[in-house]
């Protein structure tokens, strides 16, 4: 069984981490498969954005624990610098929007998973926790990065310590992720966001993406410069002519991510 999904509806590419079992926790073959996955969306002009969501009950309950604790089984190390760290880097540098639909519960490394992504929707049943002290570990995969800066250092520090769960309506209320769907409708709802986005101007998409990234580390003199930078780019696009056409027309634009 393919621990990875990979389909593609139109020009948006759908991946499923599919270890139901174990609430698709990530082992090796698992990880190394995800980054095959990535990198193929980043390469295929035909992919305009990604749904990134989990096959069962789960999104993703974190690292496989049996993997840890075998003796064949990669070190810690090798589980950051081979398998998360450069999942965080893919997703961030991807220049594509990518969307985390978690369907239920989302845990240590996949919690952080998520919230690297560009939006980030949840059912109403879904859950996110900051699992790692509960085993005396730190928060990876980019978590001590990303949680600070979506809810606040505060709230971050209490939720990676003390590891509460939260609720999909309560990260929706402090600005964890964007939205909340009643769980009736997730599948439909998340697919169709996706998909919006895959139809939106994605090449001035990326370049919005790359000034957030950058804005983590610029002063606002360098931030100015760099919109600056993107800008006139962005305004080279045929979408941005498509954009200005079709508001002037009055009519519904056509955007080719070109």
């Amino acid at each position: 069984m393919d621990s990875i999904i990979f389909t593609q509806v139109d020009n948006l590419a759908i991946v499923k981490l599919n270890r139901p079992k174990s609430y698709n926790s990530f082992n090796r073959e698992m990880a190394l498969r995800l980054q095959e996955v990535l990198k193929k969306c980043a390469q295929d002009e035909g992919i305009r954005a990604v749904l990134l969501t989990g096959e069962g009950r789960a999104f993703c309950a974190g690292q496989d624990l049996k993997e840890i604790v075998d003796p064949n089984g990669p070190p810690l190390s090798a589980i950051l610098s081979e398998h998360y760290n450069p999942l965080v880097r893919q997703l961030r540098a991807l220049a594509k929007p990518v969307v985390a639909a978690v369907n239920g519960v989302a845990a240590g490394a996949g919690a952080n998973l998520a919230l690297a992504c560009d939006v980030v929707v949840a059912t109403q049943s879904a859950s996110f926790i900051q699992a790692f002290s509960k085993i005396g570990l730190i928060p990876d995969s980019g978590g001590t990065f990303f949680l600070p800066r979506l809810i606040g250092f505060q709230k971050a520090s209490a939720l990676m310590m003390l590891g509460d769960k939260v609720s999909a309506e309560e990260a929706e209320q402090m600005g964890m992720i964007y939205k909340v769907f009643e769980d009736e409708v997730f599948g439909e709802s998340s697919l169709k966001l996706a998909q919006k986005l895959a139809n939106m101007p994605t090449k001035g998409l990326a370049m919005t993406k790359h000034a957030l990234n950058q804005s983590f580390g610029n002063t606002l003199d360098e931030q100015l410069d760099l919109e600056g930078d993107l800008q006139p780019k962005a305004g080279e696009t045929d979408d941005y002519k498509e954009g200005v056409a079709a508001f002037l027309e009055k009519r519904k634009p056509m955007f080719k991510g070109k």
